[in-house]
């Protein structure tokens, strides 16, 4: 549990310092941050009904009828300017030409980059997989088992797309909320991580399998080197 506390604080960090991320950092942070209401507004809206509407309805279904939505309303513009065009007698040439402009075609650096990025992830996931699974540290697999657990009531209160729907609700909310309240997040997360390590410190010597020491045991044997 401590160890999914930390991960849960580091994704609070992760999210109040999200202006550090390479890739268009200032829109994404611009978006979940609320800086133009009326952008995250739209975002939002329109990410929340699709994945509603996911929810309810096929995802091909939900595609068919967004995509022709779309397409009605490009079309139905580009009419209208080229009839505006034609009455005012202007040449302001095709609607969506800096759109059509626009070069979204990937390079193989970026590519090998992100392919690089994955293999690290997933390689990374495989090996804390294969070390709590194989009970390397049994405090941390018991851990492991207690999220297992708890997951399974998770499961059983939400199917897939709700937890999907839900990601998406905190993207847009928890942000902000750790933004205008980052030192009394901090401070209880704080709190309970070290009463969760303390009481780990505990069971790990009682228990007398598992190779690793203590964090207080640790520090004291470094004291007494030192």
């Amino acid at each position: 549990m401590a160890a999914a506390l930390e991960t849960l604080q580091a994704l609070f960090v992760a999210l109040g310092e999200i202006k550090e991320l390479p890739l268009n950092r200032e829109s994404l942070e611009s978006l979940i941050y609320w800086r133009d209401v009326k952008k995250s507004g739209i975002v939002f809206g329109a990410g929340l009904i699709t994945l509603v509407a996911i929810s309810s309805f096929s995802v091909i279904s939900v595609f068919a009828y967004l995509s022709l939505l779309a397409l009605v309303g490009t079309v139905a513009f580009r009419v209208y300017k080229s009839v505006t065009q034609a009455v005012q007698k202007t040449n302001d040439g095709h609607p969506f030409k800096e759109y059509l402009e626009l070069d979204l075609t990937l390079s193989q650096e970026k590519v090998q980059h992100f392919a690089g990025v994955a293999v690290a992830h997933i390689n990374g996931f495989v090996a804390e997989l294969r070390r709590l699974f194989l009970v390397e540290d049994i405090i941390d697999s018991i851990k492991f088992g207690v999220i297992l657990w708890v997951f399974t009531y998770i499961g059983a209160w939400f199917n897939g797309m709700t937890l999907v729907i839900l990601a998406f609700v905190s993207l847009f909310t928890l942000p902000k909320v750790y933004e205008n309240n980052k030192q009394s997040i901090d401070t209880y997360l704080d709190l309970v991580r070290n009463k969760l390590t303390e009481i780990t410190d505990k069971i790990r010597v009682a228990l007398p399998i598992g190779n690793k020491k203590p964090v207080a045991a640790a520090a004291a044997e470094s004291d007494k080197d030192k």
